[in-house]
């Protein structure tokens, strides 16, 4: 059995970014266009009117301030409201492979050493842009990797079950290192005209390498992080639902039902997820042996503030001292299996030897994962 590491990380932050301000005032003017076209059959009591937004809503009820996207000018035009993302070619690289590629040469030339030393792609998403071939087959090809790659998708835990399936792996002897991305165009799925959810994601791509840890540096820059222990839960839950696949094609009146686009009940989620997260986070650190008040750092997944600072007190039995658990909602949004791969990347380096810290994932399934680490 071989120890895992992970050896380096990448992360590639599209061009273009909407500031709550941008985003309103886009949704207001939707939203006054379509009470005023509606007026008669609101008054009859017929159509429920439209309700405004404000960016001072958006920042209380997510922590989130701006986001990263592919496509600015769509999602801002109140006639179209959603990213202008061309289709390519088949002989041309595909968006979201295009992206990853970008994350996955950070986290290789942070690594030092050829991409032909890694064995196997793992692409941990929630937004595949297809359902074949393989983006990570795609991902393989266009860096000259040998070896096996799939795709995985348990939304927006999909990096922490990519970090553990590379994990295993390294274990088995099935590879020497393992190149783990999470590219996501979430905007993609995101219904721009729903009040209650339509400032939550953003475009992102991160990339993360898992390697032997006989093959890395025992210390120093390189020597990376070695994983303390792995651990996966799911549990049924409708409550994070999007209906929109290929079967669709079937019934083609329903593919602009709400429920073809990201749809949740946010309040029920987290009373639900908050508690069941905190748990895990707790049981898992007991069964290795790791005091969770001990952690320097928390890397959660970055969906809602306001579940991030309550799993934060949980987990440390007091509230964070500033940087011990990461937010880069207000930056970022919630950028799904990404988030706390992003919140690794931008706040690990001032770790000392022998320090630990905790990436953390939940999202819709119900699923969950956590990866404790300790500085090598």
């Amino acid at each position: 059995m071989h120890q895992a590491v992970i050896a380096a990380t990448g992360l590639h932050t599209p061009d273009q970014s909407i500031s709550n301000t941008e985003l309103v005032d886009a949704f207001n003017n939707y939203v006054e266009r379509f009470n005023a076209a509606n007026a008669a059959a609101i008054e009859a009591g017929e159509v429920q009117a439209l309700a405004p937004s404000s960016p001072e809503f958006i920042e209380k009820a997510s922590g989130i301030k701006s986001r990263f996207v592919i496509d600015k000018a769509g999602i801002l035009d109140p006639d179209v409201m959603r990213p202008n993302i061309p289709e390519r070619p088949n002989d041309q690289i595909s968006v979201l492979a295009e992206i990853a590629v970008e994350a996955a040469r950070q986290a290789i030339a942070r690594w030092g050493k050829p991409a032909s030393e890694i064995d196997a792609v793992i692409c941990a998403a929630s937004n595949m842009q297809r359902a074949y071939p393989a983006m990570a087959i795609e991902v393989q090809q266009a860096l000259g990797i040998g070896g096996f790659a799939f795709d995985m998708n348990v939304a927006c835990s999909s990096a922490t079950f990519g970090i553990k399936t590379a994990a295993d792996f390294i274990a088995s002897g099935s590879a020497r290192a393992v190149l783990m991305v999470n590219p996501e165009i979430c905007s993609g799925h995101l219904n721009f005209r729903d009040r209650d959810s339509h400032f939550i994601f953003g475009d992102v791509a991160t990339a993360v390498i898992v390697e032997r840890a006989d093959l890395a540096p025992p210390s120093g820059e390189g020597a990376g992080w070695e994983i303390l222990g792995t651990r996966l839960k799911t549990q049924f839950s409708n409550n994070i639902r999007n209906n929109f696949g290929f079967l669709n094609r079937a019934a083609p009146e329903g593919v602009g039902a709400p429920d073809k686009l990201f749809v949740q009940e946010g309040r029920k989620v987290f009373r639900e997820v908050v508690p069941m997260v905190s748990e895990m986070i707790l049981e898992h650190a007991t069964d290795i042996g790791v005091d969770p008040t001990g952690l320097k750092r928390m890397w959660l997944h970055q969906a809602n503030i306001n579940m991030n600072e309550m799993i934060g007190r949980r987990v440390l039995g007091r509230d964070p001292a500033p940087g011990e658990n990461v937010i880069i909602l207000d930056e970022y949004a919630n950028t799904s299996s990404a988030g706390s791969i992003i919140a690794f990347h931008k706040t690990c380096d001032d770790f000392a030897a022998g320090e630990t810290g905790l990436i953390c994932s939940f999202g819709a399934g119900y699923s969950a994962g956590t990866v404790f680490v300790r500085k090598r």
